[in-house]
């Protein structure tokens, strides 16, 4: 097994000379062999393990068992423990959830702090074909349906040719040590109970089920990669980026071979659940303005497009430009100027204000527009509300959000980006211009 092992790696090119990796050690029979054949194979590597105090003393046994095991060893070791109950309810999400999610954060927290390529698991063949049945419950496409995959972002998974019976002879040809877990046996969590209760119904009806399996698992990737041609072709005459947006055109979208199952691949990548991506469709010959939230991202239903963008919290603070400043960069980057008026050209560029120096104090702020603020447009003799302008000049609601004011005390000297305010414009009587213009 530790010939293949090492001829898995190379061949598939999992781990590169010069790479060191992070083990994650459970103290459980898969994970004991992992670290048993790494210790046997000429890879640079450390071992990291969570105790998640789920089972008592069991749980605080796991870790000092492991913390005995690796000083034999002298390689090194990152430990922490969670309290998964507490997160779990805090979150709302099952104990298996959350110790996933505490687990992987922890893991990539200290593979980026200690500079390791990787983090190496002992998943096996028996775990993929349970990812394979947990992921049809859970709805799924043919990407969920390919199991888990050898390399996937930083994680390695170098045991997938084994299976749990092949382990289990390993270890006990090594003698190797580990920790029997007893919720292993508790069918209450999902994976056991397909574990225990139903992969053995398909071995009884068919003792080459697991063979099978995996050969139809290895049809379903080859199909996949066809798709995700497809889809990678698809996606380029719908999707564009703006900034830190995604766009979608609809009528390119809808006009797509399989638009509602495009657009569920798109928006699957962030975060939209099978149910939000069918009231979006569902939405697209509606009127505008529809707003539909991931736990990640929010989608805003526009006239001729789809706008995706990051939830992030509330922007609330406030920037200053003072007298001498020449540039900012938050809340992003622009340049300041003082011109003389006789020096001065006109520039007809939204996002530049060239501004009366005379007619504003400093320092000036910049701050996000809110209900009730009100501005005179450049051109106009009377006041105008800013969210009447926004309506007049028919600005999305996501631009909405993203502009901000430039202030003079409490009168507004430019919508930025948009319009000036007529009492700040130059003037045949101005002596001096200051232009602010947005760089990004």
């Amino acid at each position: 097994m530790l010939e293949q092992f090492i001829q898995n790696i190379k061949e598939k090119q999992l781990i590169k000379p010069g790479q060191k990796v992070l083990l994650a050690i459970s103290g459980g029979i898969d994970s004991m062999v992992l670290l048993h054949l790494f210790g046997k194979s000429n890879f640079e590597y450390g071992v990291i393990h969570c105790n998640f105090r789920l089972r008592g003393a069991e749980s605080d046994g796991d870790e000092d068992f492991v913390r005995k095991q690796v000083l034999v060893s002298g390689v090194p070791a990152f430990f922490n423990s969670f309290d998964t109950t507490e997160y779990a309810r805090l979150k709302g999400i099952s104990i298996e959830m959350a110790a996933r999610e505490l687990r992987y954060a922890y893991f990539e927290q200290i593979r980026q702090e200690h500079n390791y390529d990787f983090i190496v698991t002992a998943h096996h063949q028996d775990d993929l074909i349970e990812t394979f049945f947990l992921n049809l419950t859970r709805k799924t496409g043919i990407k969920g349906l390919t199991g888990i995959k050898e390399k996937a972002g930083k994680v390695v998974r170098p045991l997938l040719f084994a299976g749990r019976n092949e382990i289990e002879a390993y270890a006990s040809k090594h003698y190797i040590e580990y920790r029997e877990d007893s919720s292993n046996d508790e069918v209450i969590y999902q994976r056991n109970f397909l574990r225990h209760k139903i992969l053995p119904l398909f071995t009884e009806l068919n003792p080459s089920f697991k063979k099978n399996f995996l050969a139809s698992v290895e049809n379903l990737k080859a199909a996949e990669q066809v798709y995700s041609g497809f889809l990678t072709t698809e996606k380029s005459g719908v999707v564009s980026l703006s900034d830190e947006e995604v766009l979608i055109d609809i009528q390119a979208l809808q006009n797509a071979a399989f638009p509602k199952t495009l657009l569920l691949e798109i928006l699957s990548e962030y975060n939209f659940n099978a149910a939000v991506v069918t009231e979006v469709y569902n939405s697209l010959k509606n009127e505008s303005g529809k707003t539909f939230f991931s736990k990640t991202h929010r989608l805003i239903k526009d006239r001729e497009q789809l706008f995706i963008s990051e939830v992030k919290e509330n922007d609330d603070k406030i920037y200053y430009i003072e007298d001498d400043d020449i540039e900012l960069f938050e809340p992003f980057e622009m340049s300041i100027e003082k011109v003389d008026a006789s020096d001065f050209e006109l520039i007809r560029d939204a996002r530049c204000a060239c501004i009366d120096r005379d007619e504003i104090e400093f320092p000036l702020l910049i701050r996000k527009w809110k209900q009730g603020d009100y501005f005179q447009p450049l051109g106009m003799t009377g006041f105008k509300k800013v969210s009447d302008f926004f309506i007049d000049q028919k600005i999305p609601i996501h631009e909405k959000e993203n502009t901000w004011l430039l202030c003079s005390g409490k009168k507004i000297v430019w919508i930025m980006g948009h319009r000036l305010d007529n009492r700040f414009k130059v003037t045949a009587n101005s002596k001096q211009v200051l232009k602010i213009e947005m760089l990004k």
